[in-house]
């Protein structure tokens, strides 16, 4: 089992969803049924290895590229099929193998209009396929590849299957993530040939940029591209306005990828290339970084306060969640950091449920406009404290997971990375602080005007509002469950992703002195 894992382990683990996708390509669109075991199967697949890797998994090492395999891919650019697994890439993978096969179960009885549950599936077993690669890939070009291949599956799920506007907001979508690529690209051309390299192993050109002594300038000009394209994703403030009209244009299942993994892409780019290729880059970027994190924090907020939609709201609190992440690795330190990933597996559990939720009032109440919405703890109490839960923990509140998203990335802002000026992140640690209050503000009012009081009249008697069925117990209960496992237990997180983060936080230390 061991020479397994080491040899095709992680192969099995990223392209069981593609093996599935074969199989459906050969079976009628009528087999619908069929389609949903073999889609839901395949996912499952992939987390078994997921889980079987985990398990094995050396966790006093992590901070060790481990079950690695390197081989020969495209010689003639250099490019080689390099994947593996560290302390950082582990939770997010985690998050991934348990919303995806999630998201099937949701859509077992809630394929969107219009139909085509064969086609629907498949493009979730293409983006499956991506996210997975993105966070186990060593090589840039491998990692740019997995990284786009996620763009058409969510143009289409968007463009195929989402709102009236559907057709905006995927080609929005689709242009916004493209412009971002298209740079991100060419600071990775440009990486490899100001360093010499003959590789783009992620771990060769960091130790290549140290050698061969890079300028700042010229770390600068290359973090700034990677800036753009790992920015665009996220996304950070002002690059933001292609999510909320995708979130409230695509289909619910669309919306609960995209909040709880798609968005992890860019800030995973962060972490593992441009910080760690580029610290003095890096550390000229970082108040800038830092800067745009809490003005998203803010007009995030106040986006949330203005909004009508339901669906909406929670897009643009998206917006705001995603700037604590930001503001955590904009500290370059260790403690912040660390909490940047945490925050982005407790986002990813939150916001997905919130979307899942989200789907299903749109479903019986045939709207998501907050003010025809009432009364959901009398007519559906369950899923009325399912979101009650899910609004707390994503203001933060203590004892659920969005506390340790949130609190420790404004706390590292007080004691930022050597080279930093302190004065400056500390007005920034208040900024955030503010925009918790904010959040708490927003929250609430969501959870006031949807949860509490009586039906509205008009759909005080439809006899179609019901309480949560078995498919959204199933696809719900795992996510409520690691929300507050997390919240009480932070470490399961911190331990892993600790000793890697550690090692970047060094170079950080040392550059300042």
């Amino acid at each position: 089992m061991e020479s397994f894992l080491n040899s095709w382990g992680i192969t099995v683990m990223v392209f069981a969803p593609l093996v599935g996708l074969t199989i459906m390509m050969l079976i009628p669109e009528r087999d619908e049924d069929l389609h949903k075991s073999i889609a839901l199967l395949s996912t499952v697949v992939s987390a078994a290895v997921g889980i079987l890797l985990m398990r094995n998994f050396d966790y006093g090492e992590s901070q060790m590229m481990q079950f690695v395999v390197d081989r020969s891919w495209i010689d003639v650019i250099d490019a080689r099929y390099t994947v593996g697994i560290d302390g950082v890439s582990l939770p997010l993978i985690a998050l991934t193998l348990l919303v995806v096969p999630l998201v099937i179960v949701y859509s077992w009885h809630h394929i969107p209009e219009p139909g085509n549950a064969k086609a629907f599936l498949m493009l979730t077993l293409v983006l499956h396929t991506g996210m997975l690669g993105t966070f186990v890939a060593g090589d840039l070009v491998l990692f740019f590849v997995f990284f786009e291949v996620v763009l058409l599956p969510m143009y289409f799920m968007i463009g195929v299957w989402g709102g009236e506007d559907r057709l905006y907001a995927a080609i929005k979508f689709f242009l916004y993530t493209l412009f971002g690529s298209a740079f991100m690209l060419v600071s990775f051309l440009a990486l490899y040939w100001l360093t010499g390299s003959a590789t783009f192993d992620m771990v060769q050109l960091a130790e290549r940029v140290q050698s061969e002594g890079l300028t700042a300038q010229e770390q600068t000009l290359l973090f700034g591209g990677m800036f753009l394209g790992f920015g665009i994703k996220v996304p950070m403030f002002p690059f933001h306005t292609w999510l909320p009209d995708a979130h409230t244009q695509a289909p619910t299942q669309g919306s609960v990828i995209l909040a709880a993994v798609l968005l992890k892409l860019g800030t995973y780019g962060f972490v593992r290339i441009a910080l760690p290729i580029l610290p003095e880059g890096a550390q000229n970027w970082a108040p800038w970084i830092g800067l745009l994190a809490v003005i998203g924090i803010i007009y995030g907020a106040f986006g949330c306060l203005a909004q009508t939609d339901m669906k909406r709201l929670i897009a643009f609190s998206s917006v705001a969640h995603m700037g604590y992440v930001m503001l955590g690795i904009a500290t370059l330190t260790d403690f912040g950091i660390n909490a940047a990933i945490f925050g982005m597996v407790a986002h990813g559990l939150i916001t997905g449920l919130l979307f899942f939720i989200a789907g299903s009032v749109k479903e019986r109440y045939h709207t998501l406009e907050i003010k025809r919405l009432g009364g959901l703890l009398i007519q559906a109490p369950r899923m009325g404290w399912i979101l009650g839960i899910t609004t707390m923990a994503s203001l933060g509140l203590p004892g659920l997971a969005g506390f340790w998203g949130e609190f420790p990335a404004i706390l590292a802002s007080w004691n930022p990375a050597p080279g930093l000026s302190e004065g400056l992140f500390r007005t920034y640690m208040v900024i955030a602080a503010v925009g918790t209050v904010l959040a708490a503000a927003y929250l609430l009012w969501l959870l006031q005007r949807t949860a509490f009081g009586v039906p509205t009249e008009e759909f005080a008697d439809d006899p179609h509002i019901h309480d949560t069925v078995m498919t959204e117990w199933i696809a719900w209960v795992p996510m409520l469950i690691l929300i507050v496992v997390l919240g009480f237990v932070p470490s399961l997180i911190f331990d892993v992703t600790n000793a890697p983060v550690s090692a970047v936080g060094e170079v950080f230390q040392a550059l300042g002195q």
